[in-house]
């Protein structure tokens, strides 16, 4: 079991350059059990680059990422980091209970497992209703419950989310961080949620600034 001062992700000097352009510099950050951290910032501050660089899908320029809390070694363990995206990038040949279900299947799990795990998730996001849906039937708020349902099915240790309500009315964006933090806790993971508005970021304990790559804040709420 991990220890809560062990940190499922650390960035040491983290840089990223995109396209010749600076887009982190110099980051350092530690993310432990049980922290729920809203990364902020202006729109193109860098919040997508960060979240994409801790789940292990871009590649650094300078310093390093490594992840003490979820595994041994330096590659990045995917399997255990949910991601939530500004879009919902639901397979639209399944219905919402299949396109929640589909990465615990492919993960290992028992289809019953699954499946109810996937009932859960999607009773927890006020999605259930919704199970049958195709995504083309849904609204677009409601597909992102589902992409949200999704990262919590999975019991994830760590779950990245970048502006997952920006398709949402406040009430249901309210409804949805809460859910996300219930649910990582729940995990007893930790939860990094992007996002521009400060009534979200005030839901979360913790909150960090990104302010033209730089980490200009970091401190609890």
């Amino acid at each position: 079991m991990t220890s809560p001062s062990t940190p499922l992700v650390l960035a040491e000097s983290l840089s990223i350059r995109l396209g010749g352009t600076e887009v982190i510099r110099d980051v350092d950050l530690a993310v432990r059990p049980g922290a729920d951290v809203a990364v902020t910032g202006r729109s193109g501050s860098g919040k997508t680059t960060l979240l994409l660089a801790l789940a292990g899908l871009i590649p650094v320029t300078g310093g390093r990422i490594t992840w003490p809390g979820l595994l041994q070694g330096s590659q990045p363990p995917r399997g255990r980091i949910g991601l939530v995206f500004q879009a919902p990038s639901l397979v639209p040949e399944l219905s919402a209970q299949e396109n929640v279900t589909l990465p615990l299947r492919l993960s290992g799990v028992d289809l019953l497992a699954a499946r109810a795990a996937a009932t859960s998730a999607l009773a927890l996001l006020g999605v259930l209703d919704c199970a049958e849906a195709l995504p083309a039937q849904l609204s677009g708020g409601q597909q992102q419950r589902i992409a949200v349902a999704r990262a919590l099915a999975g019991g994830h240790q760590l779950v990245l989310a970048d502006e997952p309500t920006g398709a949402l009315d406040r009430g249901h964006a309210h409804e949805v961080v809460r859910a996300l933090i219930d649910g990582v806790r729940a995990a007893g993971g930790a939860l990094l949620l992007a996002t521009h508005d400060p009534e979200l970021a005030d839901m979360l304990d913790e909150r960090v600034v990104v302010d033209e790559g730089l980490l200009v804040q970091g401190a609890p709420r």
